[in-house]
């Protein structure tokens, strides 16, 4: 008798150290070895799902409202913040009121992160600064431009090692919009291709069921991974475990209150209508 073998779940994971603590809760529950994983940069991941080479994962916000036809978000599992975020930042070399027509470096890895920088500049300091796009690397960066726009990791470590060595202002964009919104914001939502959710819908429970638990399990022993994680990164225990706790992870109505109040801000809120959350297994 021959059983028939489904293939793996082909899933997106994150590389910065953003995604670290899910990644770690999918090894401590077991699930890793249910899923095929890719790691790559925000941006890449969003490309590969909506080319169909990956099946479930993360994509940055700005990606996923702009493919809500063909993607699902799978409810309650997010990268954002309600508050600061400490990895999305604007490092700069005078106030931000002062970078009219100023050279600004965006870090190439998130458009989501990117757009949000450049709609706090503008619409809430009142300034058009001249962009670029460079890699992130703040000391090239601040050769060739007055601030820089960085994400993950580079971002924490020039917001904790670099700015202060080279006295630069450093602007965290999750508190910036916080404290103009009053909202949570959402910077990656876990998408399911559409066309794949119908084929293998049980998979796709399976899999958010695994993120779900993946996420609390972190949540809970933040302690842990940050201790194993500064094994290896250089950043300390402390840092990485007080990261780890300011980053949210969740997808709730406030959430979606956030990501509804981005979309207008940016002239998309037809595609915010759009977006389709599919239900947390169990629920009925």
């Amino acid at each position: 008798m021959t059983t028939h073998h489904r293939s793996r779940p082909r899933v997106g994971h994150i590389q910065f150290l953003n995604c670290l603590p899910l990644y770690w809760g999918l090894a401590r529950s077991g699930s890793l070895l249910d899923l095929e994983l890719t790691k790559d940069t925000p941006e890449r991941l969003g490309e590969r799902l909506v080319r169909g080479e990956l099946d479930i994962g993360p994509v940055s916000l700005v990606d996923y409202l702009r493919h809500a036809d063909e993607l699902v978000a799978l409810s309650d599992i997010a990268v954002g913040c309600d508050g600061p975020v400490m990895s999305c930042m604007i490092v700069s070399q005078r106030p931000l009121a002062d970078l009219e027509g100023a050279r600004v470096a965006l870090g190439s890895t998130s458009r989501t992160s990117v757009r949000l920088a450049r709609l706090l500049l503008d619409e809430r300091h009142g300034v058009a600064p001249s962009y670029f796009t460079c890699p992130p690397d703040l000391g090239v960066m601040m050769q060739e431009a007055e601030a820089a726009v960085l994400i993950g990791d580079a971002a924490l470590r020039a917001s904790l090692h670099d700015a202060p060595r080279l006295g630069l202002e450093v602007h965290d964009l999750g508190a910036m919009w916080k404290e103009w919104t009053g909202l949570p914001f959402v910077f990656a939502v876990w998408g399911v291709r559409r066309d794949y959710l119908e084929r293998e819908p049980e998979t796709v429970r399976e899999v958010h069921a695994a993120f779900l638990e993946s996420r609390d399990l972190s949540v809970a022993e933040a302690g842990k991974v940050a201790e194993q994680a500064a094994r290896w990164e250089d950043f300390d225990a402390e840092v990485l475990e007080r990261y780890f706790t300011t980053l949210d992870f969740r997808l709730g109505a406030r959430q979606l209150e956030g990501i509804a109040e981005f979309a207008d801000r940016v002239g998309v809120a037809d595609q915010a209508g759009r977006v389709r959350l599919l239900d947390p297994p169990g629920a009925r």
